[in-house]
């Protein structure tokens, strides 16, 4: 393998790689050579095999396309520029339109379509084997793990269990195996799902807790002016001019385009309305007898309670985080795992998108789930939702999220700004949860003004049972390294309140200096995402020098959980690829612990360019789309002549 030249050393001595983390010198090599290498290793016609672990490789059908073009700087700037401002769902934009899909009622064996002639799915199971791509494999994971695949002849590895004529071949014993089993709970009822679309959902307990606000704020615009105590000891100034603050826009999205609830008038609380907490209520008038259940309400002590002490949590991760990685990161020892954020605008509106981020997988045995909104009726509803039709073992408000589609509406970060919003919510959700209710922030809005310190006292009093804090601000991202001094001196003010810290901890070292700044836990992000084996090496202290062979076999698994999750018919195998691609964007980060001068590497620190010790260790470390496509086409075939992928997380530190 070529090594850097005594030119380009030289350079890296007078500070050119600063920024870059430390390879040893004999793996450095130049961009070109880098790329010259990965070129010649794939079209080469003898190298069936890969040099690490000695398996064969699926072959690509066309010939990789010859280098394009290199754009100039402003014109590739422009281009960016062009495609993130005119991609209003990357989603849509990404993924091929497949070939039509085929009906359930076909693939059960030719039983009888209940829709008939109104069914929009494909009957003609001769037209579509014509039209359907080849299969990608022999062996289908869903068949030789449960004894029975779900797709039958439109799965993309129909082989290994379709007779000639189409009929789907069923393993007895491995399917009496897993009849009882129940491997992903909170999937969305389809009557749940037509009763939130007709608005027939009945919220009784937010209905309660809405009212008292509301009727605290009429009293409020009775006087005009009105004190109010808060019992906390604060108080508040209800006046009618504060009443709202949100656009007239936003007010719609936050009423009309919630759930209501027949026969009821629906308020929408503001930001100036006082809260009075469930012990101080005014009794609710009941029709019929008088029960327990009217006059006895649950204590705080005796919710389900959840330890948290020195755990380590897979932070909710927006996309990349979904169920298959989650999955990943359990076996590598993630002891507390939550779902993808949830707007509980769309959980209530039965959007079945939406509710596919509340799924859970048997192995997760501590999960919670994260929602986001910004007003307390449609957060209290969601709430109440989440607690009455699924199993959860917490449920999490999302007041750091820093996209300024969330922000601007009030939610995410934005929450930390509004306290009295932000208790309200609180105060709402908590009295209708049978769980606890954690909250995860940043530091605050603007780097220069924190905010964390003087919110959490006061967020002591609202029956939290976690706060998770990221080191950032919301105007920092990703561009400054965590503050944990900050996150220090915040966990001790939230005292006897567990807190978890959360940013830049790629390795044991980091680990453990985080844990000696007193927090109560850790919460772990891109760290997993460029290394899922992070949690195993913090419980055991040590690196984990990991060939590419096991990574490829983490790959491998992770495909095949996708398959198990999104399907394996050729819809189903898009999806997967695509978030294996996302994952993919930031795995290249990566840097073997066998090839670093100083150990460990730091999450802030961008890799050089480097060969491995492998044709695919060199692979997996390049940052083109092109290269990443080929890994998957080694996991599942090759891609469709229309497909184009191009990361969600945009980052400068690929091509």
């Amino acid at each position: 393998m070529e090594m850097m030249t005594e030119e380009s050393v030289a350079k890296r001595a007078d500070g050119a790689s600063r920024g870059e983390a430390s390879v040893k010198l004999e793996f450095l090599t130049t961009k070109e050579k880098f790329h010259e290498f990965l070129d010649a290793e794939w079209q080469c016609p003898n190298k069936e095999k890969d040099s690490d672990n000695g398996t064969a490789r699926e072959p690509c059908v066309e010939e990789p396309e010859s280098k394009k073009i290199k754009l100039d700087t402003e014109e590739k700037k422009k281009k960016d520029k062009h495609v993130q401002r005119h991609c209003k769902s990357w989603r849509q934009m990404r993924l091929p339109k497949y070939d039509q899909r085929m009906c359930q009622s076909v693939m059960q064996d030719n039983k009888e379509c209940s829709y008939g002639d109104k069914c929009k799915y494909g009957h003609d199971v001769a037209d579509y084997m014509a039209t359907k791509p080849a299969d990608v494999g022999e062996n289908c994971y869903l068949y030789d793990t449960f004894g029975k695949c779900a797709y039958s002849f439109t799965c993309r590895f129909a082989k290994a269990h379709t007779t000639a004529d189409f009929k789907t071949v069923v393993n007895a014993d491995l399917v009496k195996a897993y009849e009882n089993r129940i491997l992903v709970k909170n999937c969305l009822d389809k009557d749940l799902q037509i009763r939130l679309q007709k608005h027939l959902v009945a919220f009784d307990k937010s209905t309660e807790y809405l009212k008292t606000i509301s009727n605290n704020r009429d009293q409020g615009k009775q006087g005009n002016a009105t004190v109010s105590a808060d019992p906390s000891g604060e108080e508040h100034c209800v006046s009618a001019e504060a009443e709202t603050q949100l656009t007239g826009e936003e007010h719609h999205v936050s009423t009309e385009a919630e759930t209501h609830v027949p026969g009821e008038e629906h308020r929408v609380s503001t930001e100036a309305e006082t809260h009075a907490s469930p012990e101080t209520q005014t009794l609710v008038k009941t029709v019929g007898p008088l029960t327990d259940a009217d006059v006895i309400k649950l204590r705080p002590c005796e919710k389900k309670q959840v330890d948290f002490q020195d755990k380590l949590y897979l932070a909710p991760l927006t996309t990349v985080g979904n169920l298959p990685f989650r999955r990943i990161c359990k076996r590598f020892g993630a002891d507390i795992t939550c779902g993808e954020m949830a707007m509980c605008t769309n959980l209530l509106r039965g959007q079945k998108s939406e509710w596919a981020l509340l799924k859970r997988h048997e192995s997760e045995d501590l999960f919670g789930v994260q929602v986001e909104g910004c007003f307390p009726d449609t957060m209290t509803r969601c709430a109440e939702l989440i607690n009455n039709n699924t199993d959860v073992d917490f449920v999490d408000i999302n007041a750091g999220c820093p996209i300024d589609l969330v922000y601007q509406k009030g939610g995410g970060c934005s929450l930390m700004t509004r306290s009295k919003k932000f208790k309200q919510i609180v105060n709402g959700m908590n009295y209708v949860l049978d769980v606890p209710l954690t909250v995860k922030m940043r530091t605050g809005v603007y780097a220069d003004c924190n905010q964390a310190h003087k919110l959490i006292p006061e967020m002591k009093t609202w029956g939290l049972s976690l706060i998770t804090l990221h080191g950032r601000s919301r105007e920092q991202r990703y561009t400054k390294l965590a503050d944990w001094d900050y996150i220090s001196t915040c966990s001790k003010l939230a005292s006897p309140i567990p807190l978890f810290g959360n940013g830049d901890i790629l390795s044991y070292e980091d680990a453990m200096k985080a844990r000696e700044t007193g927090v109560s836990g850790i919460m772990i992000a891109r760290g997993a995402l460029y290394k899922p084996w992070i949690f195993t090496e913090i419980k055991e202290r040590r690196h984990w020098d990991i060939s590419s062979s096991e990574r490829l076999d983490i790959l491998r698994d992770f495909t095949n959980f996708g398959l198990e999750h999104w399907g394996s018919d050729t819809y189903g195998l898009g999806t997967t690829r695509k978030f294996l691609l996302q994952w993919l964007s930031f795995t290249c980060r990566y840097i073997p612990v066998g090839l670093l001068e100083r150990v460990p590497q730091k999450i802030n620190e961008r890799p050089p360019y480097y060969l491995g010790r492998n044709y695919l260790e060199v692979l997996m470390a390049s940052q083109n789309v092109e290269d990443w496509i080929k890994i998957s086409e080694m996991l599942l075939g090759p891609v469709p002549k229309t497909f184009k992928f191009q990361p969600k997380h945009k980052a400068n530190s690929y091509e």
